[in-house]
């Protein structure tokens, strides 16, 4: 049997993915600590439009502003907090194609 049919080792069936994974705990590592501070996207919109004291807070505030609660070393939490994100990223998918794979293997 050859790796497309599924066998192998772990390493080779899943090289790309731990490479991908490896790359993004480096990104995190490297550029997370030097990321700017200032506000982006719609909360610079609404900074420069004046209407930024409007807004409610988020209904889903989980790690809220890239940072883990109790932490107190500012970038120790900001890389903390991306590589929850990271791990999140990458469990999910994998639990679905598992279980897909499960799935499609009881059915046949």
């Amino acid at each position: 049997m050859t790796a497309a049919n599924g066998s192998g080792s772990f390493l080779r069936r899943y090289r790309w993915v731990l490479v991908g994974l490896a790359v993004a705990v480096l990104v995190v590592l490297l550029l997370a600590p030097r990321a700017s501070s200032d506000p982006d996207g719609l909360d610079r919109v609404a900074g420069d439009q004046g209407f930024e004291e409007k807004a409610g807070d988020s209904r889903f505030e989980w790690l809220a502003d890239y940072s883990i609660p109790g932490v107190d070393n500012e970038t120790a939490s900001v890389i903390l907090a991306g590589l929850v994100g990271v791990a999140i990223v990458f469990v999910l998918p994998m639990a679905l194609g598992a279980y897909l794979r499960s799935s499609r293997k009881a059915r046949s």
